[in-house]
């Protein structure tokens, strides 16, 4: 599944590929997050104009609507939406975090109530990898459970006891529905900020055995520095021969430098999130473009960038249409921050391969005025 090219001579920042069933990745990659089968506000021809190499999907969220029937009867989530790149999905672990005021957990599953319609659903370890094997997805996520922040030392260690027994059941399903032929599964290490949990998670994994690694349970209201405390505890554990998955982070200094600690996959949903509010991306930090101060500022949202949306439109147009809540600016705004994410790790993948890594992070971190230029 996943091949090592070469490491930075500089740092731990790693250049590789991921072959799946619907093509080969180049890492390390971002996914744009499109959880119910969309990147909001994106066409796939979007996407693929962009340069995006997958797209994240939900579990939880496609099991509810459309369901598992429609998307059975359309042979999986490729055939059904028309994207014919790879997927990865996750397990829905997340929702039993941020819906918890509508959930019952138990060492067997989670019964949660609908955000949607109220409806009761009932999730267990091997009734995801069934959803997820009639989703198709080429990167299939366990469910585990994520803990809070902040937590106590006995809740983490619960939540890592459970994950391991939700894990290793996951696999055996995994294995018995003979879902290997064609995805592959990840094993997600929790631990919250507990240093001693968070090894203990990731051994259990290991002895367990999995086609990539992630690490979940952050970005869930921790400073930034116990995020990468977490990364920098279990990184030395990952084998150099797996993939390694940093869950749900986010903006663009901290994913540059989880590059630069060995992460090769990324996911979060601020690219659209923001340029639904009107918020753009830039080398130079975000714009956002409602403020009054572009109201008369006709340069280009992004005079950097040599595609369409960031030179043909100004701050001051783009400002107006987002002030009369015009859609056309949301698009404009959302595409350009998924290309400058894109982008962003294909100028990383570029920096490894000439091994001047540490000179691209330390430039594009002052350029960003980042507090990441700083030790964490």
């Amino acid at each position: 599944m996943y091949k090592l090219i070469k490491t930075d001579k500089h740092s731990k920042a790693r250049l590789g590929t991921i072959q799946t069933a619907h093509g080969e990745i180049q890492t390390p990659f971002f996914m744009p997050v499109g959880t119910n089968g969309t990147v909001k506000s994106l066409t796939f021809s979007d996407l693929n104009s962009i340069g995006a190499q997958l797209m994240l999907s939900n579990t939880y969220h496609l099991n509810l609507r459309p369901g598992m029937k429609i998307l059975e009867k359309a042979g999986g989530l490729h055939n059904f939406s028309g994207w014919h790149k790879p997927i990865l999905t996750d397990s829905g672990g997340y929702q039993v975090f941020s819906l918890a005021k509508l959930r019952k957990m138990s060492d067997d599953g989670v019964e949660f109530r609908s955000h949607l319609d109220g409806s009761k659903h009932y999730l267990t370890p091997e009734s995801v990898m069934e959803i997820e094997k009639t989703i198709g997805s080429d990167m299939v996520m366990p469910l585990d459970e994520c803990a809070p922040y902040p937590c106590s030392y006995e809740d983490a260690e619960k939540s890592v006891e459970r994950t391991t027994a939700w894990a290793r059941r996951s696999k055996d399903h995994f294995y018995d529905t003979k879902m290997t032929e064609n995805q592959k599964l990840f094993g997600i290490i929790q631990g919250s900020i507990y240093e001693d949990l968070r090894e203990r998670s990731a051994k259990e994994l290991l002895e367990i055995g999995f086609d990539g690694y992630a690490i979940g349970g952050v970005s869930v209201g921790e400073t930034v520095k116990e995020m990468f405390d977490a990364l920098r505890w279990v990184e030395p554990l990952l084998p150099s021969d797996k993939p390694r998955y940093f869950m749900g982070i986010g903006y663009p200094d901290q994913i540059v430098k989880a590059v630069g600690e060995g992460i090769d996959m990324f996911d979060c949903v601020l690219p659209t999130r923001f340029g639904r509010h009107a918020t753009a991306f830039t080398r130079r930090g975000r714009v956002v473009v409602k403020n009054a101060q572009y109201a008369e500022d006709f340069s280009p949202l992004d005079p950097d960038r040599d595609i369409p949306f960031c030179q043909e439109y100004s701050k001051a147009y783009l400002r107006h249409l987002a002030m009369q809540g015009e859609i056309t600016a949301l698009h404009v705004i959302s595409y350009a921050n998924v290309h400058f994410y894109v982008n962003l790790m294909h100028q990383m993948r570029e920096a490894i391969k000439e091994d001047r890594f540490v000179e691209f992070e330390r430039e594009f971190l002052e350029e960003f005025n980042s507090e990441l230029r700083h030790a964490i």
